[in-house]
């Protein structure tokens, strides 16, 4: 098992001229090869700011992100784009795309300039394609498509760019139970198949207890990263909603709402 990346005494927040605004501090997180991350928190406790730093989007306060052994500010964007790919959620820009040009577009670290495939980067598209089991839209515009379907494209994109990390920003929006279900195990899978880590955040809590490998709790205290049954015996999600009504059951490992 590799260690793909790494924070050490990890802060995050934001400057201004008038003040530091610290978000969490001193973060030692370690991501790993095959290994399924879940991350996840209260609204508004920070998760989009971690995952913004530990991508290079946003520098830290203070600490070090280490991508491969290697301080993740060093990389220039194409090396960058070859070792971490990234799944927002954002709505896709107004274009005809196909299915199979969108999945494509991962391999835009490799073409040369013109952006013309080769025999290579056409079947890490087809295999990506097969792993998320969407062949049959190939053709298909993404606009024509279900939300659920448009979410499995831009994760065979990502699997396409052949990065050993994929992050996703919250990747079951908009999806009804079924589609959750189906896409956390797609993600599970993925991991199996193909060794890569993947880091994820969600609201969909027990969800992700069920299917994780480790997760990342951030409260407004702590931030922890472990194993669910781990999490569950420390008591470590008794503390993630500061509500009297909504209670985290031990022995089914769910939230109840009393």
């Amino acid at each position: 098992m590799k260690t793909i990346l790494s924070t050490i005494n990890l802060s995050i927040g934001y400057k201004s001229k008038k003040a530091t605004v610290t978000i969490a501090e001193n973060l030692n997180l370690s991501l790993n090869s095959g290994k399924l991350i879940s991350l996840i928190g209260a609204n508004g406790i920070g998760k989009s700011t971690l995952l913004r730093t530990i991508t290079g989007i946003q520098q830290p306060l203070s600490g070090k992100v280490l991508l491969n052994d290697k301080n993740i500010n060093s990389y220039n964007p194409l090396d960058l784009a070859q070792n971490l790919s990234l799944v927002l959620t954002e709505k896709l820009p107004p274009s005809n795309l196909s299915v199979f040009e969108l999945v494509a577009l991962g391999r835009q670290p490799y073409t040369n300039w013109i952006g013309t495939l080769t025999s290579e980067d056409i079947k890490k598209v087809q295999e990506a394609m097969a792993l998320t089991q969407i062949e049959h839209l190939a053709q298909k515009r993404h606009f024509e498509i279900s939300d659920g379907q448009l979410q499995k494209v831009l994760i065979a994109r990502a699997l396409a760019q052949d990065t050993p990390l994929i992050i996703l920003d919250e990747p079951t929006t908009h999806l009804d139970l079924l589609h959750k279900v189906s896409l956390f195990k797609l993600l599970k899978k993925l991991t199996q198949e193909t060794q890569k880590c993947i880091l994820f955040s969600t609201h969909d809590i027990d969800l992700a207890i069920q299917l994780s490998d480790e997760m990342i709790i951030m409260t407004p205290e702590f931030v922890v990263q472990d194993e669910p049954c781990n999490l569950i015996s420390k008591g470590s999600f008794e503390t993630l909603f500061k509500d009297e009504h909504i209670i985290f059951d031990a022995e089914k490992g769910k939230f109840v709402i009393t």
